[in-house]
C-alpha cells in the first residue's frame, strides 16, 4: 500500500491542478462572451453587404449578353484543377480535440479532391504543425525590390509545386488579437490568386460556431462565388452527443448561455418591390462590392472559429476539474485506508506485545 505521505503530496499536488483548470475555465468563459459579442458585431454589416448584392443580382444581369462573361471575375465558375483549402485551428492546445477534429476533416476533403493540385492556407499553430508534418512548403521566389518596382508587382513569384498537396501560407498568432485588417489581406490575396486563375476554387475548414451546444465541422466553398447570402457546405460533421452533453454542463457551471445569442439583425435592402436605380454600372460595383463579401466571409470563418475553440477549451477545462475532483476523493479514500491500517497494524502490535509479557 502506498505512504500515506506520498499521498498526501499527490492530494496537493491534484488540488493545485485543480485550481488552475478551474481559473482557466472562467477565463475561457469570459473569452467566449467577448468573442460571441464581436461576432454579433459584425452581423449587421455582412447583413446589409448581403442585401445589397441580393438586391443588385436581382436587377442586373450577372453575364454580359454580348461575351457571356461573367461581369466579375470572381463569379466565374471553371473545372477545379487547383484547390485553396484555409484551415483554420487555434494556436494553443487544452482545448480537448478541438483543432484535431478539424485536422481530420481537413484530411477527409483532401482525400475527396484526391488527384487535383491543392494549395493549403494554414490559420493557427496547431493546424500548421500538422500539416507540415505531412506536407511540403511551396517554393518561393521573391523577386528584388527594382524588379518588383520595373514590374508594378510586390508578388512573390512562384516556382514548380512542390507537389500535389502544398503548404502556401502560414498564419500564427491572429486569432489572439483579430482584427477585420488581416481577413481582408488574406482575402485579398486568395483574391489575386483567383483572378490570375492560379486557383479555381477556395474552401476554408473551420468549426462553425451558433452556440455552445450547437457547433458543426463544416468545409465551405468561398470561391467561385454560387449565391449570394447562402453557405456553399461541401463537408458537414455535427457534435457528437455526448460532447454536447458536456458542453452544456460545463456551460450552466460557468454562467454562460446555451441559446444562439441573437443581436439586432439589419434592415433588409432590397426586398421591398421597389424598382431601385444604381448610379454606377454592375460591373463597377461588383468590383467594389464582392471582395469586401468575401472578406466578411473569411471573417466570420475566423470570429466563429475563435468562439468555438473558447467554448471547446472551458468544456475541457470544466472536464479537467471534474476529474481532478474525483480523483481527489479517490486518494482521500486510499489514505483513510492508509491510515486506518497503520493504526490497526498499531493496536495489534501493542496488543500482541501486552499478552506476550
Amino acid at each position: 500500500m502506498a505512504n500515506i505521505l506520498d499521498i498526501r503530496r499527490r492530494i496537493r499536488s491534484v488540488i493545485n491542478t485543480r485550481q488552475i483548470t478551474k481559473a482557466m475555465k472562467v477565463v475561457s468563459a469570459a473569452k467566449l462572451r467577448r468573442a460571441q459579442e464581436r461576432t454579433l458585431a459584425a452581423r449587421p454589416y455582412a447583413q446589409m453587404l448581403t442585401s445589397v448584392l441580393k438586391s443588385l443580382v436581382a436587377r442586373t444581369e450577372i453575364y454580359d449578353p454580348e461575351t457571356g462573361e461573367p461581369k466579375h471575375p470572381l463569379l466565374a465558375q471553371r473545372p477545379e484543377k487547383t484547390v485553396l483549402l484555409i484551415v483554420v485551428t487555434g494556436d494553443k492546445g487544452l482545448a480537448g480535440a478541438f483543432s484535431a477534429n478539424i485536422t481530420k476533416a481537413a484530411a477527409r476533403f483532401l482525400e475527396l479532391k484526391a488527384g487535383k493540385n491543392i494549395d493549403i492556407e494554414a490559420i493557427g499553430r496547431k493546424g500548421r504543425d500538422f500539416l507540415r508534418r505531412r506536407y511540403p512548403a511551396a517554393p518561393v521566389q521573391t523577386r528584388s525590390l527594382g524588379e518588383a518596382e520595373e514590374s508594378g508587382e510586390g508578388e512573390p513569384e512562384r516556382k514548380e509545386r512542390a507537389g500535389t498537396i502544398q503548404i502556401t501560407g502560414e498564419h500564427i498568432g491572429i486569432l489572439g488579437k483579430l482584427e477585420f485588417s488581416q481577413a481582408r489581406a488574406l482575402a485579398d490575396s486568395v483574391i489575386k490568386r483567383y483572378e490570375r486563375e492560379e486557383i479555381d476554387s477556395v474552401y476554408v475548414v473551420f468549426n462553425e460556431f451558433k452556440s455552445v451546444i450547437a457547433q458543426r465541422l463544416v468545409v465551405e466553398q468561398i470561391l467561385p462565388i454560387a449565391e449570394i447570402g447562402e453557405q456553399t457546405l461541401r463537408l458537414v460533421e455535427e457534435l457528437p452527443e455526448e460532447e454536447r452533453k458536456r458542453a452544456k454542463e460545463a456551460a450552466i457551471s460557468a454562467g454562460v448561455g446555451l441559446r444562439e445569442p441573437r443581436g439586432d439583425a439589419a434592415e433588409a435592402f432590397g426586398t421591398a418591390q421597389v424598382d431601385y436605380i444604381y448610379e454606377q454600372p454592375p460591373a463597377e460595383l461588383f468590383r467594389a462590392l464582392l471582395p469586401k463579401y468575401v472578406a466578411i466571409q473569411i471573417f466570420r470563418a475566423l470570429l466563429e472559429s475563435i468562439a468555438a475553440e473558447h467554448a471547446a477549451r472551458m468544456t475541457a477545462m470544466d472536464s479537467a476539474t471534474n476529474n481532478a475532483t474525483d480523483m481527489i476523493d479517490s486518494l482521500t479514500l486510499a489514505m483513510n485506508r492508509a491510515r486506518q491500517a497503520k493504526i490497526t497494524k498499531e493496536i495489534i502490535e501493542i496488543v500482541s506485545g501486552a499478552a506476550a509479557m
